[in-house]
């Protein structure tokens, strides 16, 4: 009890706090579980009502219901599961036996994975893996031949993007264009367009040319002051950034682990995204960070999580309502329902598809940096949201597009830079540009305010109140923008815009609008609760 007039003490003061943050984060969660609720039994219905009109579903594997195939990506992994396992163990016994049984380093480890990886493409591809070992030898030339000269990663960069252009503008080529006599070769172009894939091999081949031109300009990275900071160099092992940043030693640059790099199997598909010098370091030592167990349970995981999207796709048919275009006849809630739902189901499917492949990789020695670390429900803004989607070529974008234009210093002008090619590397469509360019426009008033509200230091307890509270109203804007870009890149298309906007600002939609924000504000309270 205390005297009026007498100081409270900082114990009392934080102990009445206690049960008011305790019962708002309780009234956070049950609005939560309202809104799930609702949504999901909304879901239901809308999978039923519609199921005669949806394109894509087929018979599925829990009985009475039909499952959602109208993504061709995830369908052609699901399809290919079994035979794509039996590849996997294939490689990896003979790749493991070998290296482990030999005693296989650097280039006897490379040529094992080469031959192997070869095979594997040959399938995918057939002749087509012509093209890649033909373009992966004229940038291994030029990296070699311009290496010392200051301007060459410009032309690393040049040649690699005007192969990604032409790759897509002539659909990956036909034999018969270089004569006729080798227009046989057609009728062998493999199961699987190479020129898909070749997307991440440009990834590598830039990689391997900017790595190698910034170890002969020596490199900057202090091992010592970084493992002061890194829990896992400090223990003793060595983290994905420490191998990536520490420069090899000249003679790694072979040609022979480069077509290794490029075509190694496991991330050969879909990634993640390794620079040459982690996976070259690897060749030699292969990962210790993650042990046998670990390895184990990561996969046990994966298969709990396949079984959530097959649930995912038999009861809520998400994305084939964007397939069939029926968003235009649903409620702007509706509409809401079935673009969160779509954005939930292309965080798993790619969540699924990049830990099977580096799963792969973990096994066979090789570790590859997390693609989902984080749950997309747990990004109150644009910045950690893509610091955890595709992170592995966040990684990439920072180490080789983000920094050599300036960084931090000129982050309102390389955002633009890096959304653009991110868009034109994923294929040259208008939709994926405008994604681009909205996304860009979300993030300008995000790195404004943060700049801002970094040299803000609440005190008092009304202060700390108040900045909680923007930084919710002001997470809400940013789940809400970002929203709207993915609707316009994935579902409605530049296209469908004025329709969305006419459904959504007429007089009928505001509580459906003013619903969303409130669900909005209340996740990312719950984040920072």
């Amino acid at each position: 009890m205390t005297v009026p007039g007498s100081p409270v003490s900082p114990g009392a003061s934080k102990m009445s706090s206690v049960p008011w943050k305790r019962l708002e984060l309780a009234a956070l969660c049950a609005y939560a579980v309202v809104f799930y609720s609702a949504m999901v039994q909304r879901s239901l219905r809308l999978a039923r009502d519609y199921t005669g009109k949806l394109y894509g579903l087929r018979a599925g594997s829990i009985p009475g219901r039909l499952n959602d195939s109208s993504d061709a990506q995830w369908r052609n992994f699901r399809g290919n599961l079994p035979v794509l396992t039996i590849v996997m163990a294939a490689f990896l016994i003979v790749a493991n036996g070998l290296r482990y049984g030999c005693s296989l380093k650097g280039r006897g480890a490379s040529l094992v994975w080469l031959i192997l990886s070869l095979i594997y493409l040959c399938y995918l591809h057939g002749a087509c893996v012509g093209f890649i070992l033909v373009i992966a030898g004229i940038n291994y030339a030029i990296v070699k031949l311009f290496a010392r000269y200051k301007y060459c990663t410009g032309i690393i960069w040049s040649f690699n993007l005007a192969m990604l252009t032409l790759n897509r503008v002539y659909e990956g080529y036909s034999f018969s264009l270089f004569g006729q006599q080798l227009a046989f070769l057609d009728n062998y172009r493999g199961t699987f367009r190479w020129h898909i894939c070749f997307n991440f091999v440009v990834l590598r081949m830039i990689s391997f040319g900017c790595d190698y031109c910034w170890t002969l300009s020596s490199s900057h990275f202090d091992h010592k002051k970084h493992m002061q900071k890194c829990e896992v160099c400090y223990s003793g092992k060595t983290c994905y950034f420490a191998l990536q940043e520490k420069g090899l030693s000249v003679d790694k640059y072979t040609f022979l682990t480069y077509l290794c790099y490029l075509t190694y199997a496991p991330l050969y598909i879909a990634g993640p995204v390794v620079s040459y010098n982690a996976f070259a370091a690897q060749l030699d030592v292969p990962q210790k960070n993650y042990s046998v167990g670990q390895i184990c349970c990561y996969g046990l995981r994966w298969i709990l999580n396949f079984l959530l999207i097959e649930v995912m796709t038999h009861f809520f048919h998400y994305n084939a309502f964007v397939v069939s275009r029926l968003w235009r006849q649903l409620t702007p809630f509706e509409i809401f329902i079935i673009s969160y739902g779509v954005l939930i189901f292309m965080w798993l499917k790619f969540f699924l598809i990049w830990r099977y492949f580096r799963f792969w990789s973990l096994v066979g020695g090789v570790e590859t940096p997390e693609n989902m670390p984080r749950c997309i429900n747990n990004c109150p803004d644009l910045e950690s949201f893509w610091k955890s989607w595709h992170a592995s070529f966040n990684k990439w974008l920072v180490r080789y597009v983000y920094i050599p234009l300036g960084g931090s210093r000129r982050k309102l002008l390389s955002i633009w830079v890096v959304f653009t090619f991110v868009a034109a590397w994923h294929d040259l469509e208008w939709k994926l540009i405008s994604w681009a360019w909205l996304t860009c426009l979300c993030f300008v008033p995000e790195i404004v305010i943060k700049s801002f509200s970094n040299n803000f230091q609440a005190k008092s307890t009304l202060g700390r109140f108040i900045h909680r509270e923007l930084c919710a109203i002001a997470g809400a804007v940013t789940v809400s923008s970002l929203m709207v870009a993915n609707l316009v890149g994935y579902v409605v298309g530049p296209s469908g815009i004025k329709v969305l906007m006419a459904r959504m600002l007429h007089k009928d939609a505001l509580p459906a609008l003013g619903t969303i924000f409130t669900t909005f504000y209340v996740g990312v309270k719950v984040i920072i609760c």
